[in-house]
Parts: C-alpha cells; structure tokens; sequence
C-alpha cells in the first residue's frame, strides 16, 4: 500500500470540486449563465454515484425487510400541511441585513460569516452598520392555477416527511402492515438557505432518504435505540471511515419541539464536523397535529390488546446529496506512487461506484479490441462497465483511479491465447490472472454490501 497524503482542508474541498468538474460528477447549475447560487447539476459519473446511494439505501429499508413500505408522495401537498407541521409559523431564520454592503446573513452565525466587501472579516467586525434581526421562513411560496392570490397559495415541500405522516393509513391498509412499521421515501425538498455552501454539502434544492417507522407508545425508547445503531452501522457498511464518524446527541436548545430525543450522525469533513443523519423520536406529535387540522382519526386498534392509540414516530433522515459529498470526501486520497508521482484517487465502496470495472485493451490490434469488446457485453448486464482504449495503459489505469473505478480488466496477448484477463485492484493496485469466464463471480465476490441487522 502506498501513503495517503491529503492536502490541507481548505485546498482538499478545492481540489475535490475541481475533480469533480473535471471528470463530469457535479457542475454548477445554469453555468453557460454564469449559475445560480447553491443550485447543482449532476454528470455522468455524479448521478451513478448518487443513484447507487440510493439504491442500497431503498433495497437496505424495503427489499432486505418485512416491516417496511415504499412511498413516492406529492411535491405539493395542501397548504393546512404545512400549517399543521408547524412549518408556516415555526420554519424560519433570524436575519439581519447590513446596510453598508447590503450583505444579508444569519444571526446566530455572525461570527463566522463573511462580510462581502472585507472577506478576511465578519459582518460584526467589518464596521457596516447592521439592522435589527426578522424572521425569514425557509419555505419556496408558490401558486398554483392560472390566478395569483390568497386563495392558490401552496409550497414547494421543505420535508418529504408530511407526505408520509398524511398517507399512513394509505400506506398501512393495503399493505396489511400492522405496528411496528415503517413507511420510506426518497424525493426532493427545497429550502431557501440564508447560507448555503461547502459545495453540495448545503444547498436549495436537494433529496431526502426518509423513513419513518410507527411504534406502539412504550415501546418508543427501544426502537429509537435500534435505528440509532443501525443507521450508524449502514454508514460504516458503505466503506466510511469510522474514525471520522460519532454520534452527536442533541440537547436542550438543540432538540426540536416535537422531539423526545433526536441523534445525529456526523461525518468528520475538512470543514469540520457536520450532521449527515438524523435519528430522532417524534413521539405522536405528527399524527395528533394532522388530526387535528384535518378532523381525520389516525389512531390505530390493536386487536390483540383492545387497544386504540396514536402511534410514536422513529425517523430516520439522511440527505442523498450530503451522503453523496460524504462518500466523495471520505474516497478522496492524494498518494505519493513514488517519489514525485502522486496520484489522485477515490476510493469507493465496490457497491457504490459509479464504474464498477473498466475493460482495457493493452494495444488496439491483434484482436485484443475485439476480445475486450466481448469481456463488456458479458458483465454490462450485472455490472458497470466502461471500454477505454485511449492512450498508454499506465494512464488510463490513472484515470480509472480518478473515476473512482475499483477493478481495471486489461486484455493483452495472454489473453488471446489463454482467455484470461489482469485484474488489477484500484486501492492496492496488485494485479492477478483472472479467466473470463471466472469474471463475474471475482466481480461480485468483491462488490458485497452486507446491510447491518436491525
């Protein structure tokens, strides 16, 4: 194995955007119009990397389980949604506009702002005149039908949360679940951050993983517990470094008004420690708020007990572009080959990658283009393939490094005569002897995502 050697935080973030740019993972949205702030568009390799997120996201919470139903709801929902979340009065930020600069940021985050005029300072110590802090709601306000007026109001939704809460007894009846159960969702939510930033870490439009799991009042604590250590244990599954993992407890101010406990999982980025999950108890507050806006009885009865309640909430919340960043960060190496040759790497998860393998012909003659071609059609079905026969062998494994890709198969003249293939490794990069046929079980064999039990 060869030495990582990172560059320092600010430069690694730097350094990670512009790998991204280059090999076509994540561009700024609308840039031919110079973009638009916080708004990212995915490329190639970026949307395959995201959708493998998601993936084993949805197949480790409705296919490898019983007690877990898929959802896909609405992006607008009646406006009283949003009222009965608590989202029309409570969604909102203090902000306070300087006049000087005209600049407009967060209160509770002066201090590490940055005045637009004098960026080394912070819009407390830069001397502009700052005004009185106003509450700003987060929430895109649109209408809907031809006319603009009170009554058309809605809202591009901030959660995909509501969605489930509102159709669980949708989901519940048909399904023929009984409680414990949950419900998941992955869908876009948008908000309109005051600061946005860290690349994609925070931005205005963006995906939810969501899933909410009904439990009997009670019985709360435990399954709280349980998800807490299962989702800690999925991330770990992923490939993330444990060392830049923790679990942070919320407390106090921290804790949200509908919340018995809440923790979060927070990932340990060159711009310090920040949440890429969310556990949290949301006991009955959810369901009594919708029956209480709606009219419409939520409870359930269980037959064993004779028993009628509202059931507890367990969410767990994990944003698919944040764990998308999280996954690029923690692949990120820079290593010293030799000396005076770095190469730049990421080291996915086999499972998540967006190529799992590339196909090489060593020299584009003698029917080694012809056979690599063969090797591609055999595995594309199962695995994802890419065919590069541009330039010197040595380069293009660098390129594969650059992309992510775990396993490089390069055909050469042995492979004529013997039907085999190197297999080189992307992380140890030791190379072995592999027939053709053998392939696909060598490919799968070191491809397993093994999802934790909960």
């Amino acid at each position: 194995m060869t030495d990582s050697k990172p560059a320092k935080a600010p430069d690694r973030m730097a350094s990670l955007a512009s790998l991204c740019k280059r090999r076509g993972f994540i561009f700024p949205s609308s840039e031919i119009y110079g973009g638009i702030n916080a708004c990212w568009d995915y490329g190639p390799l970026g949307v395959a990397l995201k959708n493998n997120l998601k993936r084993l996201w949805w197949q480790s919470m409705t296919q490898w389980r019983d007690d877990i139903e898929g959802l896909d709801a609405a992006i607008l929902m009646h406006p009283k949604v949003w009222e009965a979340s608590g989202h029309v009065e409570n969604f909102t930020d203090p902000l306070v506009d300087c006049k000087t600069c005209k600049g407009r940021f967060r209160e509770d985050q002066l201090e590490t702002s940055r005045c637009p005029n004098k960026p080394s300072k912070s819009p407390k110590a830069c001397g502009g005149e700052l005004m009185p802090a106003r509450m700003f709601n987060l929430m895109f306000k649109t209408h809907m039908g031809p006319v603009e007026e009170t009554g058309s109001v809605c809202y591009l939704r901030p959660e995909t949360a509501q969605g489930i809460y509102v159709n669980f007894l949708n989901v519940m009846a048909p399904s023929r679940q009984k409680i414990p159960f949950g419900i998941a969702q992955i869908g876009k939510a948008f908000r309109n951050e005051i600061s946005p930033g860290n690349f994609i870490f925070r931005s205005r439009e963006f995906e939810q993983m969501e899933m909410q799991f009904f439990v009997k009042p009670g019985t709360d604590e435990e399954w709280f517990a349980r998800w807490r250590a299962a989702r800690m244990a999925w991330h770990k599954a992923l490939g993330l470094n444990a060392a830049k993992l923790q679990f942070h407890d919320q407390t106090g101010k921290e804790l949200a008004h509908y919340a018995k406990a809440a923790t979060d999982i927070h990932f340990e980025f060159p711009f310090g420690w920040q949440e890429v999950e969310g556990i949290h108890n949301r006991t009955d507050f959810d369901l009594k708020r919708h029956m209480q806006f709606s009219g419409k009885d939520l409870s359930v009865f269980e037959e064993a007990t004779k028993e009628r309640y509202v059931p507890y909430i367990i969410e767990t919340s994990v944003g698919a572009d944040r764990l998308t960043l999280t996954a690029l960060v923690n692949a990120y190496a820079e290593e010293e080959v030799k000396p005076g040759d770095v190469r730049t790497v990421l080291k996915f998860h086999p499972a998540i990658a967006p190529i799992q393998a590339a196909v090489l012909p060593l020299v584009n003659r003698d029917g080694m283009p012809e056979l690599a071609r063969e090797v591609v059609q055999g595995l594309k079905r199962e695995f994802r393939v890419f065919f590069d026969d541009g330039g010197a062998i040595g380069r293009r494994y660098r390129r594969m490094d650059e992309a992510g890709t775990p396993f490089c198969l390069t055909v050469d003249g042995d492979s004529l005569k013997d039907r085999t293939v190197t297999l080189r490794e992307r992380d140890s990069m030791a190379q072995s002897r592999v027939p053709i046929d053998a392939l696909a079980e060598a490919l799968r064999s070191r491809s397993a995502f093994e999802p934790p039990a909960v």
